[in-house]
């Protein structure tokens, strides 16, 4: 990820307009869109034309990237209209939606503009973004709907189908919950259904994450509060692997982070702790509960205190920001009897038996930057010189104020500047 700055004069804006065959994923909001055909050419757009484009057009899904950005390259969605914008030209547009980073795309609704967070390879991008022009509850009639249902859902989303529920129960959460989850209600559906989906009577609400193999039922009660507190709960994985990308989907969930570090999350003994940590958070819902391998993420894991030396598993409460506990008595997990020291841990944080630490480690600012936005990173950064500063100038009237230089400070910012690099580096 590379931030904005005197390279502007490379940048582009990348309008990317879907044409997906019949779909109506395109379409138009009034007869003024005649002149966004939809016919493979690649359309040039500039101050003039900008806001009529994704106003004229309902879905329009905005790459601004630069063409010395190498993750940039790889997004080419197909099949698609392109349309670019010169932000050299026009850079209003780009201080406009603020892109200070590239590849930021954005998805213009209707001629709203909504921050993009999902996949970036051509099928699964299309099929994310078929999401938005769907219903947002759609009915199925029959077994077959069912199945034609899920399987276009794809993978990338949860799912949820109400059996036997009535659609307006849910109707307002869909539409609340439409950028993260498909929604659906079963009119109609055969005894086989419901032991595919394992559940025994109606109505029920089943969530669905496929690419965890793992589903959730709920039976009421449904009011709107405990039916969203299913729902936003049942957004993720009863235990998710932490990476850039399940960092970024977690941004809008407040839980804390029960984290499980391991040496490999591939190998068989932490798969079977993984299964151990689904059981734990299927009873402590108000926590997400994750896990890294030090194989897979060793930055990550290493601000943490957890490294090849370390003795794993380790178990860490993170607040996903600055700050993680440890408990006393539990800061690693044995081979023996790890059901009954996961329960410990747990009881043993909510008790207050805990230690307090800071996060430490080289990729501190890479995955900060993953939750609150490369601009806000900088600005932490600057704040940090700044009290650096003012520290010096309130030492004691008998010693020399050590006040940082220009070239320090710039030295500061400098490395701020190179560790965002490296840590856009690793995103797709």
């Amino acid at each position: 990820m590379m931030r904005m700055g005197e390279r502007v004069s490379w940048c582009w804006a990348l309008i990317v307009l879907l044409a997906l065959d019949c779909s109506g994923v395109v379409s138009s909001s009034s007869s003024s869109s005649s002149s966004w055909a939809v016919d493979g050419k690649v359309l040039e757009l500039d101050d003039s034309n900008f806001d009529s484009a994704i106003s004229a057009l309902d879905l329009v899904l905005v790459d601004f990237y630069a063409p010395w950005c190498g993750h940039c390259k790889r997004l080419s969605p197909q099949p698609v209209v392109i349309a670019k914008l010169n932000a050299d030209k026009f850079t209003s547009l780009a201080r406009k939606y603020e892109i200070d980073a590239y590849p930021t795309l954005k998805l213009f609704m209707h001629g709203v503009p909504i921050e993009y967070n999902g996949p970036r390879k051509a099928d699964s991008l299309v099929r994310y973004l078929k999401k938005f022009a769907a219903p947002d509850v759609s009915i199925l009639e029959s077994d077959s709907a069912i199945s034609d249902f899920v399987q276009a859902a794809g993978t990338y989303f949860p799912i949820y189908i109400g059996f036997g529920l009535n659609e307006s129960l849910i109707s307002k959460l869909a539409i609340k919950y439409k950028k993260k989850a498909w929604f659906s209600v079963a009119k109609d559906f055969s005894e086989d259904v419901m032991v595919l989906y394992d559940f025994d009577k109606v109505p029920a609400l089943a969530s669905l994450h496929p690419t965890y193999n793992e589903h959730n039922i709920f039976y009421g009660p449904y009011e709107e509060e405990f039916l969203e507190e299913f729902i936003r709960h049942s957004l993720f994985p009863l235990a998710m692997p932490i990476n850039y990308e399940t960092l970024k989907l977690l941004n809008d969930d407040e839980r804390k982070i029960v984290l499980t570090i391991v040496e490999d999350e591939d190998e068989e003994k932490s798969k079977k702790l993984i299964k151990i940590l689904k059981s734990a958070a299927s009873a402590n819902r108000d926590f997400v509960f994750g896990y890294v391998g030090i194989k897979q993420w060793e930055d990550f894991a290493d601000t943490f205190g957890a490294n090849k030396k370390t003795r794993l598993p380790k178990m860490v409460v993170w607040d996903r920001m600055e700050e993680y506990f440890t408990v006393n008595g539990s800061e690693t997990i044995d081979e023996e009897d790890q059901a009954s020291q996961v329960s410990q841990f747990l009881e043993g944080y909510k008790e207050g038996r805990i230690i307090k630490e800071r996060i430490g480690g080289p990729s501190f600012m890479g995955f900060m930057s993953s939750f609150i936005g490369i601009g806000t990173v900088y600005i932490i950064g600057f704040m940090v010189v700044v009290m650096m500063l003012i520290r010096s100038i309130n030492k004691g009237d008998d010693e020399h104020p050590a006040v940082a230089t220009g070239d320090q400070i710039e030295h500061a910012s400098s490395e701020a500047e190179s560790r965002e690099h490296k840590s856009g580096e690793k995103e797709d």
